[in-house]
């Protein structure tokens, strides 16, 4: 690619949408709701808008489109009470493990997530999570909707007993394991809302790297954003694309370079782990991988339909 001298004003666009881990703090007060319930304590760090969080007038975040993208740290021991949203929520499962459970009327199932496996939780469906692991819980967090409603709680330990609440609401033996072959209508629900990251076929584009697809074509079949796995070898790089929508790239292993283009001129930034640049709609841009090692990527696109995107080596 010819690199032309950078505007300054592309350059700090490009930084402006940019999302440094070291740059930001995790906020353990983000949820009030969990105010004075210690089992319930649970950290965010944004980068894309508040997700359910009702800090919505943080500045050190991005302005959200289509989509909110945050993490969430949670220690062992702790859970999440049972809450529903108007909207798609993911979990994406980045580090530990991680139980997620689904409620309807005194009967839950739960699903045991690992690494790159991630759930999309299905509007109006209560759902809680909890750390039954010996390692903390990292995950992203993605709500597919600029500005989210606050969470509707079903079983929140403020007005039902603290055990009943653990358990998202499950009476005494009422709990399910997650099986895709069975015959409960909430197991066949959440059967068609998780992604396991081994069972998802890898997708080689012409470009040199792979796609795995969570959410859309490939994936899960909804009609918000579309969520992505990337594996990106050393020493590749895409050719200058734009989309219709928003895109988020987030490093999870491993560095990428991502660019922007304006009237011939570039700028780039470098991502490490958990770094991320979010790419407005209409605005070329391209990635790069100059590191000896493969990077890791999970990015989430503004629509899940076909955006036109074609991926050509650079």
């Amino acid at each position: 690619m010819n690199i032309q001298s950078t505007p300054a004003t592309l350059a700090q666009a490009l930084r402006a949408h940019t999302g440094r881990f070291t740059d930001k703090a995790f906020d353990w007060d983000a949820f009030p709701s969990n105010s004075g319930y210690p089992e319930l304590a649970r950290a965010q760090m944004r980068y894309i808008g508040a997700g359910g969080s009702p800090k919505v007038g943080d500045t050190t975040t991005l302005k959200p489109g289509n989509f909110t993208l945050s993490l969430i740290y949670k220690e062992p021991g702790r859970y999440a009470a049972c809450h529903s949203h108007e909207i798609e929520e993911s979990f994406l499962v980045i580090d530990g493990t991680l139980v997620v459970g689904w409620e309807r009327d005194g009967e839950v199932v739960e699903v045991n997530l690992g690494p790159k496996d991630m759930i999309l939780n299905a509007r109006e469906i209560g759902h809680g999570f909890r750390v039954d692991g010996v390692e903390p819980v990292l995950m992203s967090i993605s709500v597919d909707v600029g500005k989210p409603l606050p969470p509707v709680y079903h079983y929140h330990p403020k007005e039902h007993d603290t055990e009943l609440a653990r358990r998202f609401g499950a009476a005494p033996g009422k709990t399910l394991p997650f099986d895709r072959e069975g015959a409960h209508p909430l197991q066949q629900l959440m059967s068609q809302y998780v992604v396991r990251h081994h069972e998802q076929p890898t997708i080689w584009e012409r470009a040199g790297f792979s796609r795995k697809v969570y959410v859309g074509e490939g994936g899960l079949s909804h009609d918000t954003c579309r969520k992505e796995m990337w594996g990106v070898p050393s020493r590749v790089g895409v050719a200058p694309f734009a989309r219709p929508v928003e895109d988020a790239i987030m490093v999870l292993e491993g560095s990428l370079i991502v660019g922007w283009e304006e009237n011939g001129k570039v700028a780039e930034v470098e991502l490490g782990p958990r770094d991320l640049v979010q790419t407005p709609a209409g605005r070329k841009h391209w990635f790069r991988n100059d590191s000896h090692q493969p990077a890791t990527v999970w990015t989430v696109i503004g629509t899940s339909g076909d955006d036109g995107v074609s991926y050509w080596a650079e």
